[in-house]
């Protein structure tokens, strides 16, 4: 009896490659619709912090920042004004409210009740100049020049908006107000990113009687943050760097915008041996560039509390 040997069949192998590749790209197009999506999706976190002088009462102080709005913007401007519902005990706008020529008056209908409530601010690079459009790899370079032909945007009629209702204007300038019964002490500097900050203008030992001494700035430049802390200041309030705008996990902020390093692009974090920084996520983002992932558009209140 013979036997027959059956020939063996070469199957072709199965190929990993094309699942993995369609996987990355239905992930890739998620994510990028995600980053869409987010900067719709403002969200207010609240933060304790120990720097008032003992035995002083807590101020509640919201911050806001980076709102560059341009007109059309009424979902954000009614989820800004609504935060007048919080009845903070002070108001700070670190700057870039601005983004477009007509701006203005949707700043105004954003501000809404904020305006009836002590506050103060100073300006932004975009609060002086139109954003441009540009490559967003270009934000992984450093700092960029100004265009040659920047469009001017009318931040005086901004100042008059914030001050005619009594907001104090600290570019530049130091300040002293009153809350809850209690000495506040504001030192502000104008917009470092476009290198007009005049720190001589502010220089010297903040106020010792005040129960908290406070410096306020749109960029957070190390260098103007190194004066601050030498001068005495508890905290300083900062915007510009949107968080990162674009954070991965594990990873965080793939760049500020500035040179103040990826680790400190949002929330709280020590400058020095005694002054707290808190950069704010801000509320919009370069209208050429509207996306955020893993980075929510954010206000923030502070409460501010004793030191232990």
């Amino acid at each position: 009896m013979s036997s027959r040997s059956t020939p063996s069949v070469r199957r072709p192998a199965r190929s990993r490659a094309a699942p993995l590749l369609g996987a990355a790209v239905a992930a890739g197009a998620a994510a990028a619709g995600w980053g869409l999506v987010e900067p719709s999706l403002f969200a207010l976190r609240r933060i304790d912090v120990p720097v008032l002088a003992p035995g002083a009462w807590p101020i509640r102080l919201l911050h806001i920042s980076d709102l560059h709005l341009v007109p059309g913007q009424d979902r954000k401007a009614r989820w800004v004004s609504g935060l007048a519902d919080l009845r903070p005990d002070l108001v700070i706008n670190t700057g870039d409210t601005l983004s477009h020529a007509r701006s203005v008056p949707a700043a105004v209908a954003a501000f809404g009740g904020l305006l009836d409530l002590p506050g103060a601010f100073v300006f932004g690079n975009n609060d002086y100049y139109a954003p441009i459009r540009k490559s967003p790899h270009r934000y992984f370079f450093g700092a960029q020049p100004l265009p040659t032909r920047p469009v001017d945007l009318p931040w005086q009629d901004l100042r008059a908006a914030q001050a005619e209702r009594g907001w104090v204007d600290l570019d530049n300038t130091r300040a002293t107000l009153t809350v809850l019964g209690q000495r506040i002490a504001l030192a502000g500097l104008d917009d470092p990113f476009t290198r007009r900050d005049r720190y001589a203008e502010i220089a010297g030992p903040a106020d010792p009687e005040a129960v908290v001494r406070i410096g306020v700035v749109h960029a957070p430049q190390p260098r103007v943050l190194d004066r601050f802390a030498d001068d005495g200041y508890d905290l300083v309030l900062a915007g510009h760097t949107h968080g990162g705008q674009v954070r991965l996990p594990g990873v965080g902020a793939l760049t500020t915008n500035c040179d103040l390093d990826r680790s400190r692009a949002r929330g709280l974090s020590r400058w020095g041996a005694h002054t707290r920084l808190h950069v704010s996520a801000g509320l919009g983002c370069n209208p050429y560039v509207p996306v955020r992932f893993c980075c929510r558009p954010e206000a923030t209140l502070l409460t501010l509390v004793p030191r232990a």
